[in-house]
């Protein structure tokens, strides 16, 4: 986890330096609309985004506190993803942004 001290000044840029790339957006984006998560569900609903960058982003998304990854002791192993009540507090945000896509989308084309 970043410290204060790390983190740019500009809430902004903070923002965007936590959920800023696509991947880390759809990985919340499942999380928050559709509830907790195994890898295998990103896999299917993230067809595009590699097994590496699923995996480093999970763990950067974690390691920032926004997420929880749950691991079972199973044979085989089960492991899950939910939001923490801090990444689920991105919802105002994914909710706005997705409006702003549809709506994008009725005036564009």
């Amino acid at each position: 986890m970043l410290t204060r001290e790390e983190l740019p000044e500009c809430p902004v840029a903070t923002t965007v330096r936590l959920i800023g790339n696509k991947w880390k957006l759809l990985i919340l984006r499942n999380l928050i609309f559709n509830g907790t998560q195994r890898f295998t569900d990103f896999m299917k609903t993230i067809p595009s985004i590699s097994k590496k960058v699923l995996t480093d982003d999970l763990r950067a998304l974690e390691e920032d506190g926004l997420i929880i990854r749950k691991a079972y002791a199973e044979v085989p192993p089960r492991v899950e993803y939910s939001l923490t009540p801090l990444g689920a507090s991105l919802k105002p945000i994914l909710d706005a942004m997705s409006a702003w896509g549809k709506e994008y989308k009725i005036n564009i084309l």
